[in-house]
Parts: structure tokens; sequence; C-alpha cells
């Protein structure tokens, strides 16, 4: 399997209340890739529950209650943290990973569906990254994962999978799953951009996002794109996704047998029957 490594800059590794652990990584594979990261003694990285491809021995593994920051708080901003994650459909519960051994020890985590890891410092984005509510794949210890809700009345009641977004803050690296390929955008000042909802993977927070109508009546009902779409206007990045986890599901859902038995037909007016004519009988 073809294998990416990011040249990653070579620091001392630093823990205080404010810095998140300095993680070294390496991104593995091409399609369904995975991000392998390297633990110096004392080290940890946080992940989604279910995330972990493997790990070395001397990595113990420690569920937390809410997103395992490492943050300084009582019982109360723990159970506010949880509750957070929640509200984005995620679990109550983060891992959090600690190499408790000598030497280095790595452990990795996969990505949930085809796509690409992108890898993000954001101490050099400002310290703050608003993503997808489940692309949040894996993080050095330190950051925190909260949410993002749109400001106006409008992009909330009507914006779809873009209206609860995942906040990540602090200075280390932090690791979210995109899908299908990555393409990257600089938005100048007053610049703007139109995004289907699902395909906004990652956008920085001085990025303007607002919602906009698809166009008249017709390209709302035959369109196939949807009512509204997403208006981003700079100045910002923005991260888009060819392939939402959405759109992949519901095309999997089409395709599936009905309920009963029945199955769909797929490429032919006349469904099963089509399907013998086409040579295709499914016996």
């Amino acid at each position: 399997m073809a294998s990416h490594v990011p040249s990653v800059p070579r620091t001392h590794h630093q823990r205080s209340a404010n810095i998140a652990d300095d993680i070294d990584y390496e991104i593995k594979g091409a399609e369904m890739q995975f991000v392998e990261i390297e633990l110096d003694p004392g080290e940890s990285a946080v992940a989604e529950a279910g995330a972990m491809m493997f790990k070395d021995q001397h990595i113990t593994m420690n569920a937390v209650f809410g997103d395992g920051s490492g943050q300084e708080g009582g019982f109360m901003d723990k159970l506010l943290g949880a509750g957070k994650r929640l509200i984005t459909g995620e679990s109550l519960f983060t891992t959090v990973f600690t190499h408790e051994g000598a030497g280095k020890a790595r452990v990795a985590f996969a990505s949930p569906f085809p796509g690409n890891i992108m890898a993000v410092k954001l101490d050099e984005l400002g310290g703050e990254l608003i993503c997808q509510k489940d692309s949040f794949l894996a993080a050095a210890r330190g950051v925190q994962i909260g949410l993002a809700f749109q400001k106006r009345i409008m992009t909330g009641l009507f914006g779809g999978e873009g209206f609860i977004m995942q906040r990540l803050t602090g200075d280390g690296w932090a690791f979210i799953h995109i899908g299908g390929t990555i393409v990257e955008r600089t938005l100048a000042p007053g610049e703007v951009l139109h995004v289907d909802t699902g395909c906004l993977a990652a956008m920085t927070p001085d990025v303007d996002m607002d919602i906009e109508r698809v166009g008249g009546i017709k390209s709302m009902i035959f369109g196939g794109e949807g009512v509204f779409f997403a208006r981003l206007q700079g100045p910002g990045k923005v991260w888009m996704q060819s392939l939402p986890f959405s759109r992949l599901a519901g095309r999997m859902l089409q395709a599936a047998p009905q309920a009963g038995g029945t199955e769909k037909g797929e490429g032919s007016l006349l469904g099963g029957v089509g399907r013998i004519l086409d040579g295709d009988n499914g016996f």
C-alpha cells in the first residue's frame, strides 16, 4: 500500500497546562487512510471511541468523560463538555492513549469510510478550526473539542449538516477525516463561495457562513442539490470534501434491498425484470 509521510518538524516535546503534547505522526494509505502517532514517554493522544487500529504494548487506554483535553475543571465542566459531544452525535466518552513505557511507542487511528485524513496544527490557524460534526478523528492531548453553532436564525433552521459543527481549539496537532478528496480554498476578503452543506468539511473561524436559496422553484424541486447551499464569504480558509458520508449512505440505501426481501432495480426502469433482460438475473 502506498504511504504518504508528511514533513513534520521535529521539536522538543513539552507539556504544560496550556500546551498540547507535541506529537509526531505519519499518514499512511490511499483511499482508506490511517494516522500513526508516535509518542514519547508521558505523552498522550485522544481519539474518538472505536477509532483505534493498533497500539504498542506500553500505551495504555483510558476512557474519559468529555473530550479528554486534560484541561482543569470540575465535574460540571466535564459534564458540559460531554453534553456538547452528545449534541454533535458523538459518544459521551473519548479514549486517551498514554505512553507509560520507555523509548518511542506508536498508536494508529483509522478512517471510518473512504477519504483522506487532514493534519492541522491549530496554532498555525490562530488556535481554532471549525469542522463537520463527525469529522474529528484524533488529536494531541490538550486539544479541546466543542460546539460551533451558526449564529443566524435562518442558517440554524435550514443549514442542514452545516448547522451544528465541531470547534477544535488549542495549539497542537489535530486530525480530521474528510470524505473523498480534499479541496482547499483560500478566500480573499469579500470573495464568496457556494458549497453544498454536506461538502463543507472545515473552515477557519474568520469565514462568514450563511445560507442561500439554490434558485427558482424548478431548481429547488428537480435540481437534486437541495433547497439551500452554504454561502461562505472570505477572508479565510475553507476545506471541502468530495464525498460527504450522508451522500455515501444515501446511495447505499438506494441500492439496498427493500423491506420484505424485495430488491430494488438499479440501471433499469423495469427493476428485477429489467435485470433479467440485461443478463443480470441475480440468481
